[in-house]
């Protein structure tokens, strides 16, 4: 296949395939310290603007993501309803109205997983919820796989985190504070320790003040380059991809040799920490012919601007920043433009269980594949309500419940080393 999709691109776009891609190999040389931008503008939108079923209709590639890898719901039953039954995880959700912040008009969109998961959720007990269901809501805690915390982190960081004069202490961290005490003076906490709690804390820069306290728990979080591992790793905690910001590419007729371009990137090139592996690119391929490499934003119309660039572009670089992930990677997989990331430190989510490498590369073997490969896993990455089978919501539950056996392990060692008895 390698062979003849080499072929397929013809001599005029070989060299520059080939030359780009053996830059890119000696740019891994730099990357020690890399980190992804997650951190940038704020991408806010009116709660009337969030998509939902009608406009994020599942893929028709979907069932086939996974070529029967993926554990699906059990046989039997109508699958095109929620059925507590064939549920692969089942959960108690705190009642945090007094605890979290209020919607104050809109959502970080990229960073929105908390707000996917609670309404996916809150629904699984609806009578007229349509759609398959992974996770379900249990009203008696003994009976859940994991206590979820609806606190939404991200918004709070984003909305709360500047301190208002007179005040010396900022809401968000008020609110951590508030929190914390509500967390562990639950039964539910005492009962586990907080192994069983999860708590998504996505935007790098959420749960500063109170990580520490509630390390216990499982994190949801877009990767961790600012965690210690012993608060966070992947062992522990679940990687959760970001809401794309660009539009899905629906009805993609084009073919892979279609695309004009041939390598894209579009956003801040000179980032701190890590980041600077972009300059370092930038200089390296700024003239280079079929190359769109340049600075760009997500105001006014960057957004659009670049959802179109990617949708004519064959490679996406997905290139250390700030921190370890952004959402141009899944940004790149909803333009069906095959990603090249660039970092050390990144972690993916769904590792365990899908091979990027099928579909996200560093060499030009066998890119017709790939570009196939890409279309047919788009669909693992889109949130949706009510969520469908195999999409980002019920792919973070999932990623979920194979934990659970790893906490049940903690929890009954614990106990059998305790003088105490626990609460069932």
């Amino acid at each position: 296949m390698a062979e003849r999709s080499t072929h397929h691109h013809g001599s005029t776009s070989r060299r520059p395939l080939f030359f780009v891609f053996s830059i890119l190999t000696i740019a891994f040389v730099f990357l020690w310290f890399s980190f992804l931008d997650s951190t940038g503008r704020p991408r806010f939108i009116d709660h009337s603007s969030i998509p939902f079923s009608s406009s994020l209709s599942r893929t028709k590639n979907q069932e086939s993501a996974f070529g029967g890898g993926i554990p699906r719901n059990r046989e039997g039953g109508d699958s095109s309803k929620c059925d507590p039954g064939r549920a692969v995880l089942k959960v108690f959700l705190y009642d945090l109205h007094r605890t979290r912040p209020g919607l104050p008009g809109g959502l970080n969109l990229q960073h929105s997983i908390e707000y996917w998961l609670t309404l996916d959720l809150l629904s699984s007990a609806s009578s007229d919820r349509r759609g398959p269901c992974a996770a379900v809501r249990v009203e008696d805690s003994r009976e859940a796989d994991v206590v979820f915390v609806p606190f939404f982190s991200s918004l709070s960081y984003n909305r709360h985190s500047k301190v208002s004069p007179p005040e010396k202490v900022s809401k968000n961290k008020l609110l951590q504070d508030k929190l914390v005490e509500f967390m562990t003076a639950q039964k539910e906490w005492k009962r586990s320790g907080g192994r069983d709690h999860i708590i998504v804390a996505h935007h790098p820069n959420s749960m500063l003040d109170s990580r520490s306290k509630l390390f216990p728990c499982m994190f949801i979080l877009a990767d961790f380059g600012r965690y210690p591992p012993s608060v966070a790793n992947v062992d522990k905690d679940v990687v959760a991809p970001y809401k794309h910001v660009v539009k899905t590419f629906a009805n993609d007729s084009s073919g892979f040799d279609d695309r004009p371009t041939l390598l894209y990137f579009q956003g801040a090139i000179y980032r701190k920490d890590g980041g600077f592996i972009r300059q370092e690119l930038f200089y390296l391929l700024k003239d280079e012919k079929d190359v769109h490499f340049s600075f760009g934003t997500a105001s006014g119309d960057g957004i659009r601007r670049a959802g179109d660039g990617m949708r004519s572009s064959k490679f996406c670089l997905n290139i250390a920043g700030d921190t370890p992930s952004s959402n141009r990677l899944f940004d790149a997989i909803a333009s069906h433009c095959i990603p090249v990331v660039v970092s050390d430190e990144i972690e993916l989510p769904y590792e365990d269980v899908l091979d990027y490498s099928e579909f996200c590369e560093h060499h030009p073997r066998g890119v017709d594949r790939m570009w196939l490969r890409l279309k047919q896993v788009e669909g693992l990455f889109e949130y949706q309500y009510p969520s469908m089978e195999n999409d980002a919501v019920q792919m973070i539950w999932r990623a979920v419940a194979r934990k659970v056996p790893a906490i049940r392990r903690k929890l009954h060692r614990s106990r059998r080393f305790s003088r105490f008895e626990v609460d069932r």
